[in-house]
């Protein structure tokens, strides 16, 4: 069970919410909007009424002993800059906020958002990949067997030295499948040995969910 906040309960916040709940999470949703945070009680463990740019109020909920914060405050986006920002000197390690366009999302990544989501853009991109090429996902039954596909930017340990001297396959049970690079920006499909990661590298890993698990606590 981890313990997620979730700032903002609109549409999208109020279904993350649920889900996370139903999945046996501990829940803590805030909206400043009352009758949100009344639709959303029934699937958080605790649903607070209250303003998260208020950054006296986020540490008077204990928010920084939380394992992720998703923020997902509308389109009213000098506010979910304002509320990363608070969470990031909080030092909340993991905090996935909802980006309204790449403007934003780069500016969310340079006040210290872990990961940025765009809900429509992203349903779209899976749509369309799942119609063009319909039989990579249903070859690949990650759930059933208990594996995680996921990317992971790199610990702080692994900058800077080549994937054989991190060797996760030893360690860890894990295989680093590709590599999004973004200075120069390309896609590395099976590394070599030889590869060094770099800060602006994200990791693309599958393994077993409570192996992928322990890379990510070394963050």
């Amino acid at each position: 069970m981890k313990r997620i906040g979730v700032i903002g309960v609109g549409s999208f916040g109020f279904h993350v919410a649920r889900t996370l709940f139903e999945e046996n999470n501990e829940v803590i949703a805030i909206d400043r909007n009352r009758d949100r945070i009344q639709g959303v009680a029934p699937y958080a463990t605790h649903a607070i009424v209250l303003d998260a740019t208020d950054v006296e109020s986020l540490k008077g909920l204990g928010i920084e002993e939380m394992d992720a914060v998703i923020v997902s405050t509308g389109a009213n986006i000098s506010t979910s800059i304002l509320i990363c920002y608070h969470l990031h000197e909080l030092k909340i390690k993991n905090i996935i906020a909802k980006a309204e366009d790449d403007i934003h999302a780069q500016i969310l990544k340079k006040v210290g958002v872990s990961e940025t989501i765009r809900p429509n853009k992203d349903m779209a991109s899976r749509l369309a990949f799942r119609l063009t090429r319909p039989n990579i996902i249903e070859f690949l039954p990650l759930q059933e067997e208990g594996y995680t596909l996921m990317e992971l930017d790199p610990p702080l340990s692994f900058i800077g030295k080549k994937l054989s001297e991190i060797d996760l396959r030893r360690r860890y049970g894990v295989y680093i499948i590709a590599v999004k690079e973004l200075v120069p920006e390309r896609f590395v499909v099976i590394p070599s040995a030889d590869f060094v990661v770099k800060d602006s590298d994200i990791l693309i890993l599958i393994g077993k969910t409570p192996d992928i698990e322990k890379i990510r606590e070394l963050q």
